[in-house]
């Protein structure tokens, strides 16, 4: 029941939530499309995404196009566009009922039933798709995303972060003339930029302890998840 007759037949807020929430769905939904649709590029080659959920090209046929994600995060206009086709169609009509407010059946049940296309075909091209686990771990290597760890074992061996923090920069500008990781470099040429290096450094920058020491709340070990 509602409180005030007039409210009855002159709000639509329920409706306007209810887009707002399926906009929020959709953007969420159209911001993880982009991901998968970089990741699926040849540049980056970290998913492959399963036959039914792609097509080839029209003209080159070794192509692989991600064409769901590109559908839904194509469609999240179209459901952002009821959302303000309500907002104006209710912003300057008076209390209460006006014949107007019918233009809000058409795209909202559109939205509810884009919305639940593209969870359904999202979900299942995530469940089907693969990850190329050896790439995305060699570019994070490639991307230096352990510099931190070594700095951090500096510090764990008596040097100061100043100066720890000045070392790894050493480290980072060779690998980077060399075209190398920092996994890659031996214990020699560790050694050459700063003595306190030892074996156990390769350990330490390892991905799955850069991975698995990071233990706070919202960080990304397999414990903290």
């Amino acid at each position: 029941p509602t409180l005030n007759s007039m409210d009855s037949v002159s709000d639509r807020d329920y409706l306007i939530e209810f887009l707002s929430a399926m906009s929020t769905i959709m953007m969420h939904l159209s911001r993880f499309c982009e991901e998968i649709i970089i990741w699926n590029s040849n540049e980056y080659r970290f998913v492959e995404i399963d036959d039914a959920y792609s097509t080839g090209s029209s003209i080159m046929p070794q192509k692989k196009n991600p064409d769901i994600a590109e559908l839904v995060r194509g469609k999240t206009g179209r459901v952002y566009g009821a959302l303000m086709s309500l907002l104006t169609t209710m912003k300057g009509i008076p209390l209460a009922y006006n014949k107007d407010m019918q233009e809000d059946k058409e795209f909202v049940f559109d939205a509810i039933d884009t919305v639940k296309g593209c969870l359904a075909l999202f979900t299942g091209m995530i469940r089907t798709m693969k990850f190329n686990n050896d790439i995305m771990e060699n570019s994070a290597k490639n991307g230096f995303t352990n510099a931190t760890d070594a700095a951090d074992y500096l510090v764990n061996h008596g040097v100061a972060f100043r100066d720890a923090h000045g070392i790894v920069g050493q480290l980072v500008l060779y690998c980077i003339e060399k075209d190398i990781a920092l996994d890659d470099m031996t214990l020699e040429e560790y050694k050459a930029i700063s003595p306190v290096f030892e074996e156990d450094i390769y350990e330490a920058i390892s991905m799955k302890t850069c991975v698995d020491k990071r233990m706070t709340i919202g960080a990304p070990s397999k414990a903290a998840m």
